[in-house]
């Protein structure tokens, strides 16, 4: 496996560990968050990547809109991920990886 694979999935492992001691954060977040890293590891660790709501939704198990909204907004305040929202339905939203 290359170096960078494995620097990524430490440095998410660590994060994951980080959210479990979090107490304003829940299985949502964490579901939101692995889906996200799914992502990203699909884009090739390219910075930004670009997400679909309903992407992010199916994948974690998500189903209502105000929860999504509340996660991925928990997860940028929390300084876990940085979101620039897109407002236009063809084109996704921006998420910054941490410490990259």
């Amino acid at each position: 496996m290359p170096k960078e694979i494995i620097k990524e999935i430490v440095a998410y492992t660590a994060l994951v560990r980080r959210m479990g001691k979090d107490p304003c954060l829940f299985a949502t977040h964490v579901s939101l968050f692995t889906a996200m890293f799914v992502c990203w590891q699909r884009n090739g660790f390219v910075q930004p990547f670009s997400v679909c709501r309903r992407e992010l939704m199916v994948f974690s198990k998500i189903a209502s809109v105000a929860t999504y909204h509340k996660c991925i907004r928990d997860l940028d305040n929390n300084g876990y991920i940085s979101y620039q929202p897109s407002y236009h339905p063809k084109t996704g939203s921006l998420i910054f990886w941490p410490g990259c």
